[in-house]
């Protein structure tokens, strides 16, 4: 689904991308197509990445099936990432409702609970079933999980957590997402499952994007 629907849908209907997933492919692909497999940007998007770094991006929403979907492939894809390339996540807003979301990803990523958390996030919406949609459902639901609550709710509510949820709001307009999960490289370029058939196909766009910009092809 693209971005101009979600203001007809209701909250946790399916994103466009591709629904099946499967291991990556070595074999050599056919090069990727600017304009038809990935759209370079101009102007190009801010990056944090340090120097001699080539950052990549995953805009994500909870709620999106396809990105609980994506998730554990994407996170094997991370383990074997080289050295120069710095990997970050991007919670999408596309209208306010996704905001309390993104302040769950930014606290949780402030309090040094990612890695412990963030697929727990996803198996409790899509698995379980839970509405982690609104702050007190979020808050509740960290709570249950160990985390001491009046520290969440304090991080939550910072303006640290506040200015990295509008920053990535900033980040996605600046990428012109249309839909998630979609994966942005070095502030140059953008994927997705649409533009590439699938994300299996979007990590090797990336792949091959990350190669250009390392060998000054790009």
């Amino acid at each position: 689904m693209k971005r101009r629907a979600f203001t007809q849908v209701a909250t946790g209907a399916a994103l466009a991308a591709s629904a099946a997933w499967s291991p990556l492919a070595h074999a050599q692909a056919k090069k990727p197509q600017a304009g038809t497999d990935y759209l370079p940007l101009d102007p190009r998007a801010p990056t944090e990445a340090a120097a001699g770094k080539i950052e990549v991006v995953e805009f994500f929403w909870y709620n999106c099936p396809h990105c609980n979907a994506f998730e554990p492939t994407l996170q094997g894809w991370i383990k074997s990432l080289p050295k120069d390339v710095s990997f970050r996540r991007a919670p999408v807003a596309f209208q306010e409702s996704f905001v309390p979301q993104q302040r769950l990803y930014y606290t949780l990523e402030a309090m040094g609970l990612v890695e412990k958390l963030h697929a727990k996030v996803f198996a409790a919406i899509h698995a379980e079933k839970q509405n982690l949609a609104k702050p007190e459902g979020i808050v509740e639901w960290v709570a249950q999980q160990g985390v001491d609550k009046d520290k969440f709710v304090a991080q939550y509510n910072s303006f640290t957590v506040a200015t990295k949820a509008s920053k990535a709001a900033q980040l996605q307009n600046a990428y012109k997402v249309e839909g998630v999960p979609a994966l942005g490289v070095a502030g140059r370029f953008y994927t997705d499952g649409s533009m590439a058939g699938n994300m299996q196909r979007a990590l090797q766009v990336v792949e091959s994007l990350i190669a250009d910009v390392r060998g000054g092809r790009a």
